[in-house]
């Protein structure tokens, strides 16, 4: 009989499983034939996120050659064979250094899926559902059975592999309330969700509109109502409006974007990583009695990991800006923390642009205060700038090792699965520090601050329903009682995942049967595998998960080639999982 596998979410992550799945068959499962239910709404490859009907104005984050679906010689530890493929720029013929256009990436995306069902053992099927799953039911020891929105009969499979990225959640408290307020006065409130599918219609020409959020969704948001609208950019880079725009005031708790991407490449010896966070670090963590705690267990370890990736790139490739030899420095680094680690970079590097920071790094605006909105409009813009320069600077390549450094952290944190609020606190500073934008993109943000079109509102923002106006008002620290007031707000982000509140019908019954969650909202895997994890009775045998919506989530469904990315080792435990169990005849 055939192995059947259900795989629900067709984007970069259930084809990144597919490829893993194809790759490990001949070896665990020989040429039998597969038959595969592939799930989704939106087209193969490139999935919701990375759909090609979308805005062609939209790019990735990631330079072209910085974009891979193929496991390399880096793919340590791999159990299965490696496969190497070419990266986009190679697949396109681009500029390794272009920003391509989702819909580029979506071409991509859906050839490497072609290419995986493909390599499918010979007779294998893959089946195409262009709908929703809305639950799964089936005994632990027996098949499955996954029934989608509007079908009156389920699929039947041996096991099921839940691969959707980032889901929709209904409004939490504070949303509901600022929804019912802009009902009430007759403004506008768009909730957290996926800029791309948001109507931005609403947003009328030349009306003020806070903006709550400073990442990438404010990124696409920018463009969007921008380029979008009929503005462009001249030949010396000043924004040309169209009258169409509106005027974003935008803040958010760090106060600044995301930081620039980094605009050159590595050359000399990379830092020998990991050090300090490894597979040493993580076996002692799991075989602690207690729960390990994010914040005073593991983070401590990540700011050493880090900083060791700088300093050693600092000593062996800029000495001239330090007053010791590296390996002076290193033993005194190994054996010092808090305050005495503090006085031994101040005395080795007299710079202090020069030195490793999180805090002030995560919290640039802290403290700083402006006399008003204007000031503060220079100074932020002076920022922007200060770190385009920095960041397009080899002099300043301590910067990327610390990217480096954040990749080798990532695929450590893999292993330990749940790690909580912390977890999804230090995600946001991954995002923040090595997961920002293009360098053009701040570029025309400068642009579009000279215009008038984007105004900062600083730092720790606020905002406020003024029912005796009828308007949300918006503040932040920067500006001591500065406030604006707006008939429309953004939230610019993504929504926080949720047991409670989450839109998939899937994921609410998953949890309804038993699954686990985590103080973050996340859904518990085995960080082994990606097995289910149900409360009282551990892994499910037959029900797998990857991807963002989970507690062994990584940076990305792609990643940049040779950085061994734990996706690849995720999607290929998972594969091999899966291929084991179907070697066996289910029930």
């Amino acid at each position: 009989m055939r192995g059947t596998v259900a795989v629900i979410g067709a984007g970069p992550r259930g084809t990144g499983f597919l490829e893993r799945l194809a790759a490990n068959a001949p070896s665990l499962y020989g040429n039998r034939p597969l038959d595969i239910h592939l799930v989704d709404p939106f087209p193969p490859g490139g999935g919701r996120i990375w759909r090609r009907d979308q805005s062609p104005l939209l790019w990735m984050n990631s330079m072209a050659a910085d974009v891979t679906m193929f496991t390399d010689e880096s793919a340590q530890p791999l159990e299965g064979p490696v496969r190497p493929g070419p990266a986009f720029d190679a697949w396109a013929g681009a500029d390794p250094q272009s920003f391509p256009s989702r819909q580029a990436q979506s071409g991509y995306l859906r050839w490497v899926y072609e290419e995986a069902v493909a390599a499918l053992p010979p007779g294998s099927t893959v089946h195409e559902h262009p709908a929703r799953a809305v639950r799964i039911s089936g005994p632990a020891d027996g098949r499955q059975q996954v029934w989608l929105e509007g079908a009156a009969e389920p699929l039947v499979a041996d096991l099921v592999v839940l691969a959707f990225g980032h889901l929709d959640a209904d409004p939490d408290e504070e949303q509901q309330e600022l929804a019912a307020f802009a009902g009430r006065h007759g403004l506008v409130h768009l909730p957290p969700a996926f800029t791309a599918d948001s109507d931005l219609s609403v947003l009328a020409a030349g009306e003020p509109v806070v903006v709550r959020g400073f990442g990438l969704a404010f990124v696409d948001l920018m463009v969007l109502l921008t380029e979008g609208r009929g503005g462009r950019y001249d030949e010396r880079g000043e924004y040309l409006a169209s009258g169409r725009e509106p005027v974003l005031y935008v803040g958010s708790r760090r106060g600044v974007p995301y930081h620039s991407k980094i605009g050159y490449t590595w050359t000399g010896e990379r830092p020998p990583l990991p050090r300090f966070f490894g597979p040493a670090q993580v076996d002692e963590l799991l075989a602690r009695d207690e729960p390990v705690d994010f914040d005073r267990d593991v983070r401590p370890l990540i700011d050493r990991e880090l900083g060791f990736a700088h300093y050693h790139r600092l000593f062996t490739a800029h000495p001239g800006r330090t007053t010791v030899d590296w390996p002076v420095f290193e033993e005194k680094y190994a054996a010092v923390s808090g305050s005495e680690l503090a006085a031994l970079a101040e005395d080795a590097v007299p710079d202090p642009a020069d030195r490793f920071d999180p805090a002030a790094i995560d919290r640039p605006l802290d403290g700083l205060r402006h006399e008003s909105a204007d000031a503060l409009q220079e100074s932020l813009r002076d920022y922007i700038e200060a770190d385009l320069a920095r960041r397009h600077d080899p002099a300043y390549s301590a910067d990327l090792a610390v990217f480096l450094g954040l990749l080798s952290v990532y695929g450590q944190l893999t292993r330990l699965g749940d790690t909580g609020a912390g977890g999804a606190r230090w995600h946001g500073f991954f995002s923040y520090l090595a997961s920002g934008p293009p360098g053009p993109r701040l570029r025309r943000l400068l642009a579009l601050s000279r215009a008038g079109v984007v105004r900062f509102l600083g730092a720790g923002i606020t905002v406020e329903a003024d029912e005796s106006r009828g308007v949300f008002s918006a503040g932040s620290a920067s500006v001591p009682g500065a406030r604006v007031e707006a008939r429309a707000l953004v939230e610019a982000r993504l929504p926080s995942p949720s047991p409670e509140r989450t839109r998939s019908p899937l994921l609410s019954a998953l949890y309804e049967d038993g699954a686990r969650s985590n103080e973050a909202g996340l859904l518990v895997v085995d960080p082994a595998d990606g097995r289910v994890v149900e409360r009282g009775t551990g892994p499910h045998p037959r029900r797998f998960a990857l991807g963002p919506h989970t507690t062994a989530r990584s940076a990305g469904a792609f990643a940049r080639p040779h950085t061994n990315a734990p996706a690849f080792r995720q999607n290929d435990a998972t594969a091999r999982a899966a291929l084991t169990l179907l070697k066996e005849p289910t029930p």
